[in-house]
């Protein structure tokens, strides 16, 4: 069982959404695919990808890729067992360049908390590294804080 467990309500599915940033912020491929069910499909992007091995794979070579990682989430909205996220990362490519992606998810849930669906639209914007503004786990003082639009 991944708690909190649908039927969601506001805060089950803000905890489940804060839990889902801070293991991303831990760039752990297994243990971020551990809470996707064994059979969960997945769009990110243009790629397809179904179970949670090949979803640890895709992990694995979009952390090599995304260095210096950093995660916000922000819930959009909800239902019974779905939850819809807006979201943007900072990260730096193998060559230094410095990268804000903005995107949106929208995710399905079992009945046992595991998601089995994640569909994510992502686009990225290059950014100097002075323009930087996310920077490791969210710290507690900013929990629940709305992402801005730009």
């Amino acid at each position: 069982m991944r708690p909190p467990l649908p039927p969601f309500t506001e805060e089950t599915a803000r905890q489940k959404v804060q839990s889902a940033e801070d293991a991303w912020n831990t760039c752990d491929p297994e243990k971020v695919a551990a809470a996707y069910s064994e059979d969960s499909e997945w769009r990110n992007r243009d790629e397809f990808i179904t179970g949670r091995a090949a979803i640890a794979e895709f992990l694995h070579r979009k952390w090599s890729r995304e260095i210096d990682y950093a995660l916000r989430k922000d819930l959009w909205a909800f239902t019974d067992d779905r939850i819809a996220v807006r979201f943007q990362y900072e990260s730096r490519d193998p060559d230094g360049r410095w990268w804000r992606s903005y995107g949106n998810e929208q995710w399905e849930f079992d009945s046992e908390g595991y998601m089995r669906r994640r569909e994510a639209s992502i686009n990225d914007v290059a950014i100097e590294e002075s323009e930087r503004r996310i920077f490791g786990p969210r710290p507690e003082a900013e929990r629940g804080a709305p992402l801005p639009l730009a």
